[in-house]
This record gives structure tokens, C-alpha cells and sequence, in this order.
């Protein structure tokens, strides 16, 4: 068994992952194609690896958890904050399907390049990755029906509460530099109802809401 079938089998039988499209995304998707070429063998190894300019690309149990929770659905209009190489976007677009769209940004302007080529290898039209701070969001396409920041905040930023619609879901981890909490926020009528799906390690946000 491949360790991408290992993943699959772990995430199924432990119950971590109940969404079948998640696992069909991920079926999908080469990760390989979105780590450095040196990490290539390493692909499927359940860590984050090194992505260059400091940034990582999360572990697949991580990324999976944060898709799932998003509760996406095709035709959802998603923001994605910190598009790193580009496989996070890469696995929301599969399920959103082409009447969804995903807007990725990235403050990292090397980044920008790489994940823009590696979209472009997967042929996926349902992906534009902006070169921005995100954490300020993109208004230009809001209302969003889902957002996932991809580094650690120490709140969710104010910006992206306002761009989020009414019964949309934003999840990110938020906390200190040293740890923070995976949360699943809901808005509902204008305020932000909360779920903490457990204890994480992401690389700081970086712009004006970030650290």
C-alpha cells in the first residue's frame, strides 16, 4: 500500500475525514507536484514540508481536516489566505466544481509564481491566485461563501468577517506564534459562532492583520 493509501485508510477508518468528496479530491490532486523536487519521495509523508521562503505546505491530515470543515459545496465562491504552493486551492477547486471559484492570495511574491505554475499544470480554470495581503481579503470578489487562512492569526481579521455572507464559514488557526486552536467560525445574523476543532502549529500570517 502506497502511503497515499495508507493516508486514505487512516483518515476512513479513524472517522477523521467523513466527506467522500474530500477523499476523491485528494485521489485527484498530485501532491507531488506542489513540494519541492527534492521532497518529491516525501509527498505523502503525513508533515509539513518546506515550500521555500520560509513557508511550508501543511501536512495532508492537516490540509483535510480544514477542507472538511469548511462544509464546501459545488458552486461555493471560496477566499483562501496564503496560497503557499498552491495544493490547498488546488483540492477546494475540485470539489467546488467549475460553477465554484477559488480566490487564493499570497503576500510572498516567489510563492505567487510558483503556485500560479503548478495551477496551470492541473489545467484548473476555477483558481486565480492574487498577489496581496490577504489578510485585509479581497473585496473586489465578495461576498465569499467560505474563507480558510492557511497561517496563524492571532484573531480573525475584521476584514474578512465583513466579506464572509450570512450562514458562510470561515476556518482558520488562530492563537500565539507557539501554538493555536484549528477554529470553525459560522456567522450567523452579523456574529461569529465558534468550534474548536484542536491544537495546531502553523507559520505566522504575515501582512496587517497577521504578525
Amino acid at each position: 500500500m502506497s502511503s497515499k493509501e495508507h493516508l486514505i485508510e487512516y483518515w476512513t477508518s479513524s472517522g477523521i475525514i467523513k466527506d467522500k468528496h474530500i477523499i476523491e479530491a485528494f485521489k485527484k490532486v498530485p501532491r507531488e507536484l506542489f513540494v519541492a523536487k527534492d521532497r518529491k519521495g516525501e509527498a505523502y509523508g503525513d508533515y509539513p514540508l518546506p515550500i521555500g521562503e520560509g513557508q511550508t505546505i501543511s501536512q495532508p491530515t492537516t490540509v483535510m481536516i480544514m477542507t472538511q470543515a469548511l462544509e464546501l459545496k459545488e458552486g461555493d465562491k471560496v477566499l483562501e489566505v496564503g496560497s503557499g504552493s498552491g495544493y490547498q486551492a488546488a483540492i477546494i477547486a475540485s470539489i467546488v466544481g467549475e460553477k465554484g471559484k477559488v480566490i487564493s492570495t499570497e503576500i510572498v511574491d516567489e510563492l505567487v509564481e510558483s503556485a500560479k505554475s503548478n495551477i496551470k499544470k492541473l489545467k484548473l480554470k476555477n483558481i486565480e491566485i492574487i498577489n496581496l495581503d490577504g489578510s485585509k481579503g479581497y473585496d473586489k470578489e465578495a461576498p465569499y461563501d467560505k474563507i480558510i487562512i492557511t497561517a496563524a492569526c492571532p484573531k480573525i481579521p475584521k476584514p474578512l468577517v465583513k466579506q464572509l455572507r450570512e450562514g458562510g464559514i470561515i476556518v482558520a488557526p488562530v492563537g500565539n506564534m507557539n501554538e493555536q486552536a484549528m477554529i470553525m467560525v459560522r456567522k450567523i445574523k452579523g456574529k461569529l459562532v465558534e468550534e474548536n476543532l484542536g491544537n495546531f502549529m502553523f507559520v505566522p500570517l504575515k501582512g496587517k492583520y497577521g504578525y
